[in-house]
């Protein structure tokens, strides 16, 4: 079977994305109590506003029981609500709390300063217009099936 050409460059892009996300991982202090899937479910709830259990571990590829883990810690560090379903009250509704919502942004807050700084600190004006040309074929790469 002949190798994909683009296997090298499939390779390398995968190594550089691995190290920048572990790397904007440790740039955040707010952040590091936090697992993955926590954040990327804080994330869900904030761009979805309420969502039950079982969309949130669909949406995470995840069981509903390691669900349940995750939104029990959030349940505990006040990040989270639930709330009975007004049309089904054996469905319980996710959402943010206020220190949730903040806790993400900060999150945030902190990732974007540090990779802000770290492109105006270590590329050049042209290295910069480049990196956002590659915004848009990296885009559809990340939206491929």
């Amino acid at each position: 079977m002949a190798q994909h050409p683009d296997l090298e460059l499939a390779s390398e892009l995968r190594t550089l994305f691995t190290r920048l996300i572990k790397k904007l991982r440790r740039e955040s202090a707010t952040g590091q109590h936090l697992s993955l899937t926590e954040r990327s479910t804080m994330s869900l709830l904030y761009q979805q506003k309420q969502l039950l259990p079982s969309e949130l571990a669909a949406s995470e590829k995840i069981t509903n029981q390691s669900m349940s883990q995750i939104l029990n810690h959030l349940l505990e560090l006040g990040y989270i609500t639930r709330t009975a379903s007004e049309t089904d009250k054996r469905k319980v509704l996710i959402s943010l709390t206020k220190t949730g919502e903040e806790t993400l942004l900060k999150v945030r807050a902190e990732r974007d300063e540090w990779l802000a700084k770290a492109i105006s600190d270590s590329c050049n004006e042209e290295e910069t217009n480049l990196l956002k040309k590659v915004m848009g074929p990296l885009n559809k790469v990340i939206d491929h099936e």
